[in-house]
């Protein structure tokens, strides 16, 4: 006990002595100065906000229920003289029907309203509970993408804000501020009935189409007010990403977003548990029909040209890094509804040209066929309805490929024996039929010197409507056959390993990694050592292929990306396990899992015309705004790269000149210029591909049918023709002086040994060779004369060797079939094939089917 005590008294004296005592005073007046401190600091933020929230309030517009009312000014698109008008992008023809809100179902206006704003009857125009609940996602995933703008902010931001200054997150941020004001300002202004009708028909639904009832027209042939439940859901699933949930080209992605809105109107109290599950059955996609018809006053439809720009055009508005980073509904709005005036960059002469000649069936071979696209649906007489397309009339007929017929007329007949087959008694029908002509084309041309595409043709035949598939831009990927040959193998190989146009190349029996034999097209036999000229010119593929291996696909690769082709797969895992890559042998001949545009690959070798610098392709120059304000210049956003070395670019050219002049490339020569080219032919004829350029103009041409059904062996060069009727006609039209290609003063020549590639002496095969500075031989030919008696293996090199040049210049009669990578199984651009090096993949014609060779997996 006393030792209790005595410890209480000393801490009780701890306590209480002077310098405890100054330390706690010490510490209490620090944490008053801290408290104090924030407090000031609250209260001048306080202060500060409040004066920044005053200054944005009233810096807000004003808004009436007549400012959110869908209004707009005509958009003009001009050709490249600046002066000639070529399109009218027009209001109307943005694809608007405007319904009254009594005309638009319940069930419509409820999906919206489940999807996008669950409490948009409740607020007073901002909704702080889904400020919190997007605020709170934000903080603890980092992903502050939700969204939390309610049905009236989002009708105030696509009609009210002018986005062209907001470059910051200040401006941002002004904006958010302004328009949750204005929202709580329209709110008192107008009914949530009126909102809603005008927020239904502002929005932008896909597919060219602005509002509700344009977007059921275009996906479903009827009026907004006979929509069911099930077809509601698909339009309200829409909005929220008008490309990415297009029910037309991403189904699944739609199907995924509608099935989340059925969802929510069940859980909200919109629907009985009954609907829902009715809904949710209904194979709803199936009677989506790809008419691709404008509900718009100008029935005259888009020329392809003309399509290819306007998906330009709102990319670049959408994208912050090119244009202003609009929304898809704002950019849609600004192109069809601003008044804008776009300096497009279409040589109108040289359209013509490409017109003319795609489009003259005598250019074809000797007979036209024609591809079916079928859809329809049977109303049966108990009210019930049944959807068939194109692939049922496929089944019913056993056609191996797609529908292609000898005529029109056949093909109306097989349509009238499938509905005869499927016939029931009181059937009332709703189909839409489209036939196109095949073989199909497509062709870009380019100005290389600015990268300014000067003419497109996206398909052959009459074009019946606006934004159709279009073959030469993003509407559709094939296989590029050996075109791929100069991007993937020879252009890195010269560039950057170390390689020359006169390297040795043994062309001799060879295998893909797996052991599959690699053929040549040519047939089964070898021509010994080649000059990496002569594979180019005769488009060998095992020297192609051991080429790459060398180099390897990974450089290759990078290479390709590099000459702006945006399709190759670097890695790709479907949800069963498999594994794509374009990183494989097969690329050295085209063969890549998704094939390539049309647009692309003409700009890949217009950067070779243009010395080895890339450019991106644009087709406008510039847009000016309603009142006369630069939008967008286009010259100064471009995207240019150097990809290759000059004296690259002027061996690669001068190689391919030889295509033209002895090689694969043979009818595609011009009159009275010089020109470069590589050809390309898939498996089976299915993909016809030449891709060349003049000192002036690149141009592409691809042919071939639409279903992949392979090409007669007879009709190997036509489309090398037309290029040639095309690059002829252009040099005359523009009066274009002869000129041959510039040679820059990087490159040399040197007389180099066809045997050894290495300096010719006395008694060499001698050849004038060109060479980069920097890998032209420095070393002598050993020199050919024999020993007295030379080994077997001496004689069979030297045989070799001698068979090689004589064979140089043979099979100019089979020079047509160039080489045949894989065809596409389909024309999707989404198309995906597991394939493995199987050996047929690119140029191999060895009598094997390979059409499902697309690319290679791992």
């Amino acid at each position: 006990m006393n030792y209790g005590r005595k410890k209480a008294a000393k801490k009780r004296r701890d306590i209480t002595s002077k310098s405890k005592m100054k330390k706690k005073r010490l510490g209490v007046r620090i944490f008053k100065g801290v408290l104090l401190t924030l407090l000031l600091l609250m209260v001048a933020g306080c202060v500060g906000g409040g004066i920044f929230l005053k200054k944005v309030i009233d810096s807000a517009p004003d808004v009436t229920p007549e400012d959110v009312k869908p209004t707009g000014y005509t958009s003009v698109v001009y050709a490249s003289d600046n002066k000639t008008e070529t399109q009218r992008l027009t209001s109307a023809g943005s694809n608007r029907v405007y319904k009254t809100i009594d005309e638009i179902p319940k069930d419509l206006q409820h999906a919206f309203v489940a999807i996008e704003d669950e409490r948009f009857y409740e607020h007073n125009g901002i909704d702080p509970k889904g400020i919190v609940r997007a605020g709170m996602i934000g903080l603890t995933t980092g992903d502050f993408s939700q969204g939390a703008s309610t049905l009236t902010q989002q009708l105030i931001k696509n009609n009210i804000f002018d986005f062209m200054s907001e470059d910051t997150f200040f401006d941002r941020l002004e904006r958010k501020i302004q328009e949750q004001y204005l929202a709580l300002k329209l709110e008192k202004q107008m009914s949530k009935s009126e909102i809603m009708e005008n927020y239904l028909n502002t929005i932008n639904l896909g597919q060219n189409t602005l509002g509700v009832q344009a977007a059921s027209q275009r996906y479903f042939n009827k009026d907004v007010s006979q929509l069911t439940l099930s077809e509601s859901a698909v339009i309200a699933a829409i909005t929220q990403s008008p490309s990415y949930y297009n029910p037309i080209t991403h189904p699944d992605h739609n199907a995924d977003r509608r099935k989340q809105v059925l969802k929510n109107m069940l859980e909200q109290g919109y629907i009985s548990q009954e609907a829902h599950d009715e809904a949710l059955a209904d194979d709803v996609y199936a009677r989506i029909q790809n008419v691709n018809t404008n509900i718009t006053q100008n029935t005259t439809p888009q020329s392809y040209f003309v399509d290819a720009l306007t998906e330009q055009i709102l990319t670049d508005l959408e994208d912050p890094d090119v244009g202003l980073g609009y929304s898809e509904t704002q950019a849609y709005n600004t192109l069809y509804k601003g008044g804008l005036s776009i300096y497009s960059t279409q040589d109108l002469e040289i359209q013509g040209i490409c017109d003319q000649v795609l489009n003259d069936d005598s250019n074809y071979p000797y007979k036209v066929q024609y591809g079916l696209s079928y859809a329809l649906t049977v109303t049966r007489a108990d009210g019930t309805q049944e959807n068939y397309s194109s692939g049922h009339i496929k089944q019913f007929r056993n056609m191996k490929y797609g529908l292609t017929f000898d005529s029109e007329e056949q093909a109306h007949q097989v349509i009238e024996s499938f509905k005869a087959s499927i016939a029931k008694e009181g059937d009332t029908y709703d189909e839409v039929i489209n036939l196109s002509p095949q073989p199909q084309a497509s062709v870009t041309v380019i100005d290389q010197a600015t990268g300014q595409i000067k003419a497109m043709v996206g398909g052959r035949g009459t074009k019946s409507s606006s934004m159709s598939l279009n073959r030469a831009y993003t509407g559709s990927t094939r296989q590029p056959g050996s075109c791929f040959k100069i991007l993937s193998t020879y252009a890195p190989a010269l560039d950057s390993a170390g390689e020359t146009l006169a390297t040795i190349i043994k062309d001799e029996p060879y295998e893909y990694a797996d052991g599959t034999p690699v053929s040549n097209w040519w047939g089964n036999y070898y021509r010994g050592n080649m000059t990496m000229r002569k594979a180019i010119e005769q488009s060998a593929n095992i020297c192609a292929v051991k080429t790459l291996t060398e180099i390897t696909p990974q450089l290759g690769f990078t290479y390709c990306q590099n000459f702006g082709l945006s399709t190759l797969v670097e890695s790709r895992t479907t949800d069963e396990g498999k594994v794509f890559t374009d990183i494989q042998q097969p690329l050295a001949l085209g063969g890549v899992t998704d094939g390539v545009y049309n647009y692309e690959m003409c700009a890949a070798y217009a950067a070779i015309a243009n010395g080895g610098v890339y450019q991106e392709p644009i087709m406008y120059t510039k847009i000016l705004d309603h009142d006369g304000n630069v939008l967008l210049d286009r010259t100064q956003t471009q995207e240019k790269h150097t990809v290759l070395k000059d004296s690259t670019a002027f061996l690669l050219t001068s190689a391919m000149e030889d295509v033209i002049k002895k090689g694969t490339g043979t009818p595609a020569r011009l009159s009275n210029m010089d020109a470069a080219a590589k050809t390309g032919t898939t498996s089976n004829n299915v993909d016809l591909w030449i891709a060349g350029y003049t000192p002036y103009y690149t141009c592409t041409i691809w042919s071939g049918y639409d279903d992949n059904t392979p090409l007669a062996d007879r009709e190997w060069d036509y489309h090398l023709k037309m290029w040639k009727k095309i690059m002829d006609q252009i040099n005359t039209t523009k009066g274009l002086a002869y000129t041959q290609f510039e040679e820059p003063d990087s490159v040399v020549e040197r007389t180099v040994c066809t045997s050894t590639g290495k300096l010719a002496v006395s008694g060499c095969p001698a050849v004038t060779e060109y060479f980069d500075r920097d890998t032209a031989p420095t070393q002598s030919c050993s020199g050919h004369r024999s020993a007295k008696k030379p080994s077997s293996d001496s004689k069979k090199d030297d045989e070799s060797s001698d068979s090689s040049d004589q064979s140089d210049n043979a099979n100019q009669s089979d020079s047509h079939s160039d080489g045949n990578s894989s065809g596409s199984d389909s024309t999707d651009s989404s198309q995906s094939t597991d394939t493995s090096q199987d050996g047929t993949t690119g140029e191999d014609t060895s009598g094997e089917s390979s059409d499902a060779n697309q690319g290679a997996t791992q």
